[in-house]
C-alpha cells in the first residue's frame, strides 16, 4: 500500500510540477496520466471529478487529486495525492518569491511569463475542445452550452449556479426522455 501512495503522490507531484494556470490547464495533462497512461479512470470518471471540483471551495487542481486519490487508495490515497499536486506549487512560489524581488523587472523574465501564458491559454482551448466531444451530444447540450456561456460572459451569476442549475437541468431532461 504504501508503494502505492508513493506512486500516487508522485504522479500528482509531476503534474503539479508543470501545470501553469490551475486546473483548466491540468486537464490534458490529467487525462494522459491518469486515463491513457495509468488506466485509473475512465474520460468520464474524470470529467465528472472535475465538474464537481470547479463547484467546491479550494483550487481545483487540489479538489480533482483529492477525488481520484480518494477513488484509488481511499483517504490515504486523497492525502498523498493533495500534498503531491501542492508541494511543487509551495516550492515555486517560495524560489520565485526570493528571487522575484531582484528580476521582476527583466525584460526575459517579463517575457517568459508572458510566454507562459500564451501556453497556459492553448492548453485551456485544448481541454476546452476535450470536454465538448465529452459532453455537447446534442441540441439541448449546444443550447446550454450557449446560454452558460452567455451568462458567464456577460453577467455576474456565480459559477456554482451554472454549474447546479446546468444539473438540474439535466436530470430534468433525461426525466423527460424517459417518459
Amino acid at each position: 500500500m504504501l508503494k502505492e501512495l508513493l506512486e500516487i503522490y508522485l504522479v500528482f507531484f509531476k503534474m503539479g510540477s508543470v501545470t501553469f494556470g490551475g486546473g483548466y490547464a491540468m486537464l490534458p495533462i490529467l487525462r494522459r496520466e491518469i486515463v491513457e497512461r495509468r488506466g485509473w479512470l475512465d474520460e468520464e470518471k474524470v470529467m465528472d471529478f472535475f465538474a464537481v471540483s470547479q463547484c467546491l471551495p479550494g483550487i481545483i487542481a487540489s479538489n480533482v487529486s483529492v477525488f481520484i486519490g480518494y477513488q484509488r487508495r481511499k483517504t490515504p490515497g486523497a492525502i498523498a495525492a493533495a500534498l503531491g499536486v501542492v508541494t511543487p506549487s509551495i516550492i515555486i512560489i517560495t524560489l520565485i518569491a526570493a528571487l522575484m524581488q531582484n528580476f521582476q523587472n527583466e525584460p526575459m523574465v517579463q517575457h517568459a511569463f508572458k510566454a507562459i501564458s500564451i501556453c497556459v491559454c492553448a492548453l485551456i482551448l485544448q481541454a476546452v475542445i476535450s470536454m465538448w466531444k465529452k459532453g455537447v451530444k446534442d441540441w439541448v447540450g449546444i443550447g446550454l452550452f450557449a446560454v452558460v456561456f452567455a451568462l458567464s460572459v456577460f453577467t455576474r451569476v456565480s459559477p456554482v449556479w451554472l454549474v447546479v442549475v446546468s444539473a438540474l437541468i439535466g436530470i430534468a431532461v433525461k426525466k423527460a426522455e424517459e417518459k
